[in-house]
């Protein structure tokens, strides 16, 4: 006779008694003792919570097509949105196999920093005066996740927002597709986005001159014509209590402008359903926001790891057939999801009432971002999917022109009131740009990440 050492329903009662009591993430071991020991982290979990047969009664298994026909039985492993899309607009979801080597999951250099982290006297806390990120000794936080095994929301969301692209410096190539609610193709942007971190960096050192800044990140459009030289440049300080500041190029004005904080809380171009507060799930700085709480930690689906397509031609995605507003995507178990919600108390104008977003403990990754209105009713989803660029035998150089790049693969934002879509993917090129993961960071802040070259791309 087999006794079974725990029950199918072990591992949620588990996830709910740690959500209750403040503990960190892992059911048989603390996720961070796990992750210190072996890059395979499946021993902090039982196998249930790695199984979607187990978690939807043998009804789906990796291969399957969530449909709107069959999307009932799998909606308690799926994001609100997810969910609508799918029943509403016929949204189709293959499901993949989780991954289970998290070294697979990073940028190679922010993992190895993040180890780093795990050892005696690296972690971080958060300042008992003004609740920003620092070391034990109170100075600025160097590279790796800040909070690799989170135990609040205000840790999950530092880890959002401390390192957006969990690299010292990205440039991305971006093509963006603007639907309407039927379906029709409204409008087609190439652009490109440049982060580059000030503190937070992998050598722990601050970007010379820029101590008391996290980060700098631009925008530059270029294309279509109608909005070529438009170009957002946003400063971000260190003290995440602080709201960036927000300057913009626009050709036909030709001068540089500093633009209000409620600005990020609209679209920077016509057909967007994205904000500047979006991005990353963390779009602005985590103390900006408030009321910090975790929802639930769960197993749930999500675009974690794969969706990745440097086989195809400028890396576009699949455009799904029955519906051009989506991508075709994959999701995957993670074992452990937390949910966080919050509220932006340093925005009083702001049109958002909440947001909420879904967070991979493994990584520390945020697949779905929710926001509400200020009726609380479901506004729109910024979806990310991630990958390492490696697929058969094809690999993107990383950071270091050795390992494989990590990254995000396609962001699709979806407004539920309006219908609309706007679906974009990271590019190898486009109009006049191309992505870069081992740029040089002096020519990025030079070209990208002042006022003066916003103004000097817009007038190119």
């Amino acid at each position: 006779m087999h006794i079974r050492k725990y029950d199918i329903d072990y591992g949620r009662r588990k996830l709910l008694q740690n959500t209750a009591m403040g503990a960190g993430a892992g059911v048989l071991m603390p996720y961070g003792m796990a992750m210190a020991q072996d890059t395979d982290v499946q021993k902090a979990w039982p196998d249930e919570l790695w199984s979607v047969e187990a978690q939807t009664k043998g009804k789906f298994k990796p291969g399957d097509m969530i449909t709107k026909d069959n999307v009932e039985d799998i909606k308690h492993l799926l994001d609100d949105s997810a969910y609508l899309q799918i029943k509403e607009e016929g949204r189709e979801i293959r499901i993949k196999a989780p991954e289970r080597d998290i070294s697979k999951m990073f940028n190679a250099g922010y993992y190895e920093a993040t180890m780093n982290n795990l050892k005696p006297g690296n972690e971080a806390k958060l300042d008992s005066e003004t609740g920003n990120v620092v070391t034990q000794s109170g100075k600025p936080y160097g590279g790796g996740l800040p909070f690799p095994n989170p135990k609040t929301g205000q840790e999950t969301w530092a880890n959002l927002a401390m390192s957006w692209g969990r690299a010292d410096a990205n440039c991305y190539a971006i093509q963006q597709w603007d639907f309407n609610g039927d379906g029709k193709l409204e409008f087609r942007y190439d652009f490109q986005w440049v982060e580059l971190q000030m503190q937070g960096r992998l050598d722990g050192k601050a970007y010379p001159g820029h101590e008391n800044e996290i980060r700098r990140q631009s925008v530059y459009f270029a294309s279509s014509q109608d909005v070529r030289g438009t170009a957002f440049l946003s400063n971000w300080p260190y003290d995440q209590r602080k709201i960036p500041e927000l300057y913009g190029y626009l050709p036909q004005f030709r001068r540089v402008r500093q633009f209000p904080a409620n600005q990020r809380f609209e679209p920077l171009i016509p057909g967007s359903t994205w904000f500047l507060t979006d991005p990353w799930g963390a779009g602005d700085p985590y103390l900006t926001w408030g009321n910090y709480k975790i929802i639930e930690r769960k197993p749930m689906l999500g675009a974690w790891n794969g969706n990745v397509n440097i086989d195809r031609e400028n890396w576009e995605p699949v455009e799904q057939a029955s519906n051009n507003k989506f991508w075709e995507t994959e999701y995957e178990m993670t074992p452990e999801c937390i949910v966080v919600e919050c509220e932006p108390t340093a925005f009083p104008r702001s049109p958002i009432s909440k947001k909420r977003v879904y967070v991979d403990t493994r990584n520390s990754q945020v697949c779905a971002a929710v926001r509400y209105d200020k009726q609380g009713k479901l506004w729109a989803n910024f979806e990310m999917a991630f990958a390492q660029f490696k697929k058969g035998d094809q690999m993107v150089p990383g950071w270091n022109g050795k390992d494989p790049a990590w990254s995000w693969t396609y962001v699709m934002i979806y407004d539920h009131q309006s219908k609309r879509q706007s679906r974009t993917h990271n590019a190898e090129r486009g109009t006049g740009i191309e992505g870069r993961f081992a740029a040089d960071q002096d020519w990025l802040y030079e070209t990208y990440c002042t006022q003066g070259a916003i103004q000097a791309l817009g007038t190119v």
